[in-house]
């Protein structure tokens, strides 16, 4: 039987994981160029803003209710994607729908809110 060299395994293992987390990360990465041109194509700057209150909600405030939630990135895209009911005021009216070149800029869109 061959002696297996622990330390060669352990150096693979580790350059894998790594090599994972990286990739991940890089997939997760927020292009702030894009979602910055996307907010001021869309005006969603009429109604919020990064850390003030307006008729809407701060992006801050935002990325504070789902902060932790593994499931928030997809909330707030199909916010952003269906046009809820929502209310200003006492007001109710439908939330407009971001328009965008593809799926992708959006979902950036959502992790650009969530990251402030």
């Amino acid at each position: 039987m061959k002696n297996v060299n622990f330390s060669n395994w352990l150096h693979v293992l580790l350059a894998v994981g790594l090599t994972t987390v990286v990739l991940t990360v890089q997939a997760q990465a927020v292009d702030v160029a894009a979602a910055e041109d996307l907010i001021k194509v869309n005006k969603c700057g009429k109604c919020h803003s990064v850390d003030k209150q307006k008729d809407g909600p701060s992006f801050k405030k935002t990325a504070a209710k789902y902060k932790g939630k593994s499931d928030g990135e997809a909330k707030l895209y199909v916010h952003l994607t269906t046009g809820p009911t929502i209310e200003i005021d006492g007001v109710k009216e439908e939330h407009t729908k971001v328009k965008a070149k593809d799926d992708a800029a959006i979902k950036n869109l959502a992790r650009y809110v969530l990251s402030r």
